[in-house]
Parts: structure tokens; C-alpha cells; sequence
């Protein structure tokens, strides 16, 4: 099989993310890298390109001469993946879906709710697909989850409880990764709960197969003069009476990625968590808790697919991005519409999400409907 031509804008020198996605696209071998705009300094934007070996006319240094350049080319890239910082989000997106190339973008969708608008719009205007990289919607155990939820495992949904607790930001810090998170004008309103709630937001409404149709907030920022929330406890109320909490902290001293999932049903409860992603719990009320591991026994067809090695061996994060632009390739081949990868929808749900949050926030705790 012909392998796809991957673009990439942002993700040059220094930048984390960047990497993860270039990783990912080469891990089932359905991607090749051949043009990028990979920073908005030109100088560095051709020095990454040339690190990463892509040719000197297909190094851009601006994303609007990629799209245009790419879309008339014999060569030219099927999919461009968008890895800059949240304000830098919709520029790029719109520019490819204009020029019906296929967009894969990181997330949250954008930093504004005017440029989340224009996305929508360029996605209903192209004939291009827009997939939204919620990458821990790709682990083997979490499309289990989903499937079980789905087939009424747990019996009626009551309960939801997930949490993304990190410390890197628990006191000022400056360096690439860290400036821009924690700029207003660069990330967004949202500082935790657009960086990592939205992806705990993400994971249990893909999870309990529903979003929360309203919630109540209290944001805060702990360090002194950030300028964007910290910590987040959110109280979620769902259409079928189900209730949830979420917490996204980047100060809680002792964790470094925990993202941890929790549901509960009538009949069962499910319990997951990031750090250890190759084991789930099930219980089923009165019976032991049973331990189920990546595709071992009990595992279900959704979490069997996209299996790259055998049980017991760990698949993790990178594993999880590549899930995604697996799916996205059968996408852009025609071969699948798989209705789990997230895309437009997903994003404007993290956009809603992360306002209704600041609103209710801003009015002590109102319950905001979203």
C-alpha cells in the first residue's frame, strides 16, 4: 500500500508535541513527512525541515504558500497536521480545509470561540475530513469501555468521576512548553482546564457515550500573577440524571500525568487510569473485581482493534496518537468512517465546555447549561 503524504505545521526545534505526532504518523507505516511550515521564525522553520529531512522546496515558511503550493502539486500532501500552540489553530485549518486538503489537528479545536465558528464553517464548506487529536480516545482499553457502557455492562449510568492531575506548573516556570499554556492570548481563556480538561472532559463523555448537559465550576489560579486557571473542579450534571465530577490540576505536587477514569452503573463500575493503561477494573455488583488487560481475556472487538502487539505487552500514549492517524488514513482512503474518531464535534464540545466553565467560574459556581 502507497503510503500518505503528511504536511506538518508547527513543530519545529524545541517543540514537544511536534514530535509525538511525526512519531505516531511512522508507527503502522501509512504516513510519510514531506513538507512543513515548522515555525513561524523562517530561519528555524528551514533548519527543522532540513533535520527532519524534508526537501528544501516543500520547507515553507508560511503555512497560507503550504496550502496553496501543496493543493496544486502532482506530489502534493493528502493530510496536514496541525501542532502549534491553540491560538494558531484556526488559521492553518481553515487555509488546508479551503484548499481540500485533509486536516489533522491537535487539540482543543482553537483558542477562541470566533475561531472555533470559522473551523466549523471551513469544515462544512470542504469536501476535506477534520480530525481533532484526542489521542486517549486510542487506547485499547478505552474503546473496551465505551463498548461496554454501550451494551449496558453497568446497567444505567449514574456516575462519573474523572480527574487529570499534573504538578509541572506548580510553581512559576519558564520555557517553550510552559509561556505559551499559560498566556491568555495564546491559549486560550482556559489555561488547565483548556490543556488538560478538556482532554479529561473528552475521555468520559467518549467513555459514558454522552455529554453533560450542564455544570458548575470553580477555576482557580494558585500561583501567583498566572493569568490563566491552575486547577479546575467541575460538577456535571447528565441528561439521563447521571451525575459527574471532574478535576484538572497542573499544581498537585506528586502527579505527573494522572488521568484517571471512573464510572459507575446500576449493575457494574469500570475504573481506568493513563499511567497504567494495559489494565482496567470491571466489577459487577456482588462479584469480585476482575482485572481485564489489553486485548486478554474478556477483551471485546472495539478494544481488540488496532492491536499492534500481543497481550502483555504495554501500548501506551505515542500508541494511542497512533490509533488516530491510522483511522484517519483508512478515512482518507475510503476504507472507513469509523464513528470513534473524534473530529469537529468533539472539538466544539471542548469549546463549549471550557466556556460554560469560565461562566460558571465568573458567577460562583452557577450551574451553566451547555
Amino acid at each position: 500500500m502507497t503510503r500518505l503524504r503528511l504536511g506538518m505545521v508547527g513543530g519545529g526545534q524545541g517543540a514537544f508535541i511536534g514530535g509525538v505526532h511525526r512519531i505516531a504518523a511512522r508507527i503502522d507505516g501509512q504516513w510519510d513527512l514531506v513538507a512543513g511550515a515548522l515555525s513561524s521564525d523562517a530561519a528555524r522553520a528551514k533548519a527543522s525541515a532540513a533535520e527532519l529531512g524534508i526537501a528544501a522546496d516543500r520547507a515553507y515558511t508560511d503555512f497560507e504558500d503550504m496550502a496553496r503550493l501543496e493543493a496544486t502539486r502532482k506530489d502534493g500532501i493528502d493530510a496536514v497536521a496541525i501542532v502549534t500552540p491553540n491560538h494558531m489553530h484556526a488559521g492553518p485549518a481553515i487555509a488546508f480545509l479551503n484548499a481540500g486538503i485533509h486536516v489533522i489537528c491537535d487539540k482543543p479545536l482553537a483558542a477562541t470561540a470566533e475561531q472555533a465558528e470559522a473551523i466549523l464553517q471551513a469544515v462544512k464548506a470542504s469536501k476535506a475530513r477534520f480530525i481533532l487529536t484526542h489521542n486517549y480516545t486510542g487506547y485499547p482499553l478505552i474503546r473496551q469501555a465505551r463498548q461496554m457502557v454501550a451494551e449496558g455492562d453497568l446497567g444505567e449510568l449514574r456516575l462519573v468521576q474523572v480527574e487529570y492531575a499534573q504538578d509541572w506548573l506548580a510553581e512559576e516556570v519558564s520555557n517553550k512548553q510552559a509561556d505559551w499554556r499559560v498566556d491568555p492570548e495564546r491559549s486560550g481563556a482556559g489555561g488547565a482546564i483548556g490543556d488538560i480538561g478538556t482532554h479529561a472532559f473528552n475521555l468520559a463523555g467518549y467513555v459514558a457515550g454522552q455529554v453533560p448537559q450542564a455544570l458548575s465550576a470553580d477555576l482557580s489560579s494558585f500561583v501567583e500573577g498566572r493569568r490563566v486557571d491552575d486547577n479546575a473542579h467541575v460538577m456535571l450534571r447528565y441528561g439521563g440524571g447521571a451525575k459527574g465530577m471532574l478535576w484538572a490540576s497542573q499544581v498537585a505536587v506528586g502527579n505527573e500525568n494522572a488521568l484517571r477514569l471512573r464510572i459507575y452503573g446500576s449493575k457494574g463500575s469500570l475504573e481506568w487510569a493513563q499511567q497504567n493503561p494495559n489494565q482496567m477494573s470491571f466489577t459487577r455488583f456482588g462479584a469480585p473485581t476482575q482485572i481485564l488487560t489489553r486485548a486478554g481475556a474478556g477483551s471485546n472487538a472495539a478494544g481488540n482493534r488496532n492491536i499492534r502487539v500481543p497481550p502483555g505487552h504495554p501500548e501506551g500514549y505515542l500508541e494511542g496518537f497512533a490509533t488516530l492517524y491510522a483511522e484517519a488514513a483508512a478515512m482518507i482512503r475510503g476504507s472507513d468512517s469509523d464513528a470513534h474518531t473524534p473530529g469537529i464535534e468533539e472539538g466544539l464540545q471542548g469549546m463549549r465546555f471550557i466556556a460554560a466553565c469560565i461562566e460558571s467560574s465568573g458567577q460562583d459556581g452557577r450551574w451553566v447549561t451547555l
